[in-house]
């Protein structure tokens, strides 16, 4: 049975990314800061003293004008560090124009001497949602093992973050996959 959702899985992130192409050149030049704008308004964000966020790679939603908002709201700003293949994510203090490292999946991470944080928000990237929460990432499953561990000693929001038109009407999954909280796109916020 899992040999055959892989299978199911390997198809979906071929016609997703195709699909998410098409999606950031529709959404327009203005996305990034409809998203931003939407997630402030529209997500409970008591209690939020770090968020993670990403640098985006490809055609990825660009979060920076979000995390520039939460810097300006007092929040810390994190990003994710590989620390091994089958291993949860760390997450690294950062600030635009900090020294960072690039790192074998084509992300660029904050160097070993920036302080760990724990978020309390990730915003979390994505191929491709549907409605039930479920997101289809990169098929490394790190964001799935680090919820999984932080949402095992403390509370945690993971909110995707994605451009509309990489909704689909089910993302295949099974009991190894992390549901999201929200996803987030430059149109509205979806509770989930």
């Amino acid at each position: 049975m899992r040999l055959e959702l892989q299978d199911q899985k390997k198809a979906a992130r071929k016609a997703a990314s195709a699909a998410r192409k098409v999606a950031a050149r529709n959404a327009g030049p203005n996305a990034a800061a409809c998203l931003a704008d939407t997630l402030m308004h529209a997500i409970p964000l008591d209690g939020v003293a770090a968020v993670s966020g990403f640098l985006p790679i490809g055609s990825e939603i660009d979060v920076r004008p979000l995390l520039s908002g939460f810097l300006k709201c007092g929040v810390d700003i994190c990003l994710p560090v590989v620390v091994g293949t089958d291993r949860p994510l760390v997450f690294r203090r950062w600030r635009e124009g900090d020294p960072m490292i690039e790192e074998a999946f084509g992300t660029r991470a904050p160097r070993p001497e920036a302080p760990e944080v724990e978020p309390d928000l990730l915003l979390v990237p994505m191929l491709a949602f549907d409605r039930a929460g479920f997101r289809l990432g990169y098929g490394g499953g790190f964001y799935d093992r680090t919820l999984e561990r932080l949402r095992a000693v403390k509370p945690v929001m993971a909110v995707g973050v994605a451009f509309a038109g990489q909704e689909v009407a089910y993302v295949p999954h099974d009991g190894l996959d992390q549901p999201l909280d929200w996803v987030v796109t430059e149109r509205e916020a979806i509770r989930i």
